[in-house]
C-alpha cells in the first residue's frame, strides 16, 4: 500500500518554528516531484510548496516566501523524506499540512491543483497561538 506520512505539527507561539516531515513508504518516490498543501478550517486547500524530483527546483506561495522552505533527503539510500521548515509563523499558518507527490512534471498553474497530485497524506496539524 502506497502511503505518504506526515509529522511534526503541533502548537507554536507566533514568531516560532516547527519542522514537518513527509515519509513515503510502499513505493519509491524518487523520482516524484512533492508539494505541500494545507487546509485551515471553512476554506479550501492551499498550495504552500513544490519541489522537483531531482530536488533542484523549488517554488512558493507568495505569503510563506521567505519563511518557508522545502527540501528532500536525496542521499543515496534515503528514504526520500520531503521536509517543509517553517520559519517565523503566524496564525495565519494555522492549518492541516497534506504532502502530496506526483510523477509528472507541472507547470505552475498545475501544481497548484489539487487534483494535479497523486498520492496524498492524511495531514498534520499545525497552531500557532498569538
Amino acid at each position: 500500500q502506497v502511503q505518504l506520512v506526515e509529522s511534526g505539527g503541533g502548537l507554536v507561539q507566533a514568531g516560532g518554528s516547527l519542522r514537518l516531515s513527509c515519509a513515503p513508504s510502499g513505493r519509491t518516490f524518487t523520482t516524484y516531484a512533492m508539494v505541500w498543501f494545507r487546509q485551515a478550517p471553512g476554506k479550501e486547500r492551499e498550495f504552500v510548496a513544490h519541489i522537483s524530483w531531482s530536488g533542484d527546483s523549488t517554488d512558493y506561495e507568495d505569503s510563506v516566501k521567505g519563511r518557508f522552505s522545502i527540501s528532500r533527503d536525496s542521499a543515496k539510500n534515503a528514504k526520500n523524506t520531503v521536509y517543509l521548515q517553517m520559519n517565523d509563523l503566524n496564525p495565519e499558518d494555522t492549518a492541516v499540512y497534506y504532502c502530496a507527490a506526483s510523477q509528472y512534471g507541472s507547470t505552475l498553474g498545475d501544481r497548484r491543483r489539487t487534483n494535479w497530485w497523486d498520492y496524498w497524506g492524511q495531514g498534520t496539524q499545525v497552531t500557532v497561538s498569538s
